[in-house]
């Protein structure tokens, strides 16, 4: 993958941790369907979200200001653990994302707010049913898109340019191989001024 910086650990969590923590997080985060505009009209979101983080880590997405609410007791044990992965995963915010059912999805974007530096260092995790995570480079059509089949209890690591070459989805899997909930979360750095994520 040209121009990316990935890493997957498929077992970060056993099954047991995983579960333990799905169960905490859909009782503790803040959910919400958020509203977004296309062409002048209003969708809601097609998932549930939950913004948390440290006071100030306001975040800008989906044409929207979101003022991060307190760090539940879960969120604070999964942080801890990855800063067991690497000292410079110095998160102050997280983005929970709720795909109830395989109908919920995330469409073809990057995480290239200002906000997030120049190269972001996004820590994705997952909790319940698995989903395929894709991705496509932005300007070179001669490169096949790249799918990774999200497990639960697994991490996933994407910094240095992979948002400035990369977009990502998560599609849509209806009909009888519809997956059941799942629950993903992406810790991220909101800077305060716009400079590059240490590594």
């Amino acid at each position: 993958m040209p121009g990316a910086t990935l890493i997957y650990m498929r077992d970060f969590l056993s099954s047991d941790q995983a579960f333990r923590f799905h169960v905490a997080l859909r009782k503790e985060l803040h959910w919400n369907q958020g509203v977004v505009t296309v062409f002048g009209k209003r969708h809601p979101i097609p998932r549930l979200e939950a913004w948390h983080g440290d006071p100030g880590a306001t975040y800008q997405y989906s044409g929207s200001d979101h003022d991060p609410q307190s760090w539940t007791p879960t969120l604070q044990k999964i942080r801890a653990k990855l800063r067991l992965v690497r000292e410079d995963f110095e998160f102050n915010s997280v983005l929970g994302n709720l795909y109830r059912n395989g109908a919920d999805a995330m469409g073809w974007h990057s995480d290239d707010e200002p906000e997030l530096g120049k190269t972001p260092c996004i820590a994705s995790l997952s909790f319940g049913a698995s989903r395929d995570f894709l991705l496509r480079h932005r300007t070179r059509k001669d490169l096949e898109p790249v799918k990774i089949h999200l497990e639960t209890g697994s991490l996933l690591i994407m910094e240095g340019a992979t948002q400035e070459h990369w977009h990502h989805s998560i599609p849509r899997r209806r009909g009888k191989n519809s997956p059941g909930e799942r629950i993903n979360l992406t810790f991220r750095k909101i800077l305060n001024q716009y400079s590059q994520c240490s590594r």
